[in-house]
């Protein structure tokens, strides 16, 4: 009978080692979509982006398997909290606030935000008089949402969005003025829409610091340095084989 059980016991300690090893080789990634060109879905449902490129080309480098979880913006870091996936790649800016709950891996992008309005517009750059009573758009908890709010909150209507695309569907309707985006986003969706012409209203925009942070980074919880360290080691290497290079030509101009 002692036997058995210590046969019993050991087969489940191997079985136990077995599924852990196949569970270190998969990772799950969170990310909110829509958000072209980092992160949306082509006409077939098929996830595509710079991010999940990129992120794949990670998992590859790193031999992970990695599945790509979907999950809107407001809850993507309590996703990350409960353990819903192992890291988030979704155009996260790396600041000091988010510093607070999560670790971030090296940054991977560093995009410049900027106004976008219609081409007839007569603005010519955003200030507290120039906004002085416009709809100003942004997406809901991002940085961009935190800038506007601050600095032209009190002068300016502040219009919430889940998704940049609810956002660009009231600028189309004229339910906008003006919209406050990461410069890639509003190149993707305003820039080479084919509805209506738009423009880019004044200066890009990096600074200040606390706002605009280190560049995009990849979250993972606090604990979790070794997996870090292992994204960045193939972001590292992915830059150095050039095939950080080719993904990034994919989807930015030479500019970003």
């Amino acid at each position: 009978m002692k036997k058995l059980l210590t046969f019993s016991l050991l087969s489940l300690a191997v079985a136990a080692t077995a599924a852990q090893a196949r569970n270190d080789d998969q990772l799950r990634i969170g990310v909110d979509v829509p958000y072209e060109p980092m992160e949306y879905r082509t006409p077939d449902g098929e996830l595509t982006g710079f991010d999940i490129e990129l992120g794949n080309a990670l998992c590859a480098e790193m031999k992970k398997q990695c599945e790509w979880v979907v999950q809107s913006w407001d809850g993507i870091v309590p996703g990350l909290m409960a353990r819903k996936y192992d890291a988030i790649m979704s155009s996260m800016t790396i600041n000091d606030k988010r510093r607070e709950k999560v670790l971030f891996s090296e940054p991977y992008f560093t995009p410049p935000s900027a106004w976008f309005a219609p081409s007839t517009t007569e603005l010519d750059e955003a200030t507290d008089a120039s906004l002085d009573g416009m709809t100003i758009g942004v997406q809901r908890g991002t940085l961009q949402d935190n800038y506007a709010t601050d600095m032209y909150g009190d002068v300016a209507d502040i219009n919430r969005y889940s998704t940049a695309d609810d956002m660009v569907l009231d600028m189309e309707a004229e339910r906008l003025d003006i919209v406050f985006l990461d410069y890639p986003v509003g190149q993707s969706t305003l820039l080479e829409s084919d509805s209506r012409d738009y423009q880019v209203v004044g200066e890009m925009i990096t600074e200040p610091k606390q706002y605009f942070g280190d560049g995009f980074g990849i979250a993972f919880r606090q604990r979790d340095r070794d997996l870090a360290e292992q994204f960045n080691q193939a972001l590292e290497t992915l830059k150095d084989n050039g095939t950080y290079d080719k993904i990034k030509a994919r989807y930015f101009d030479d500019a970003q």
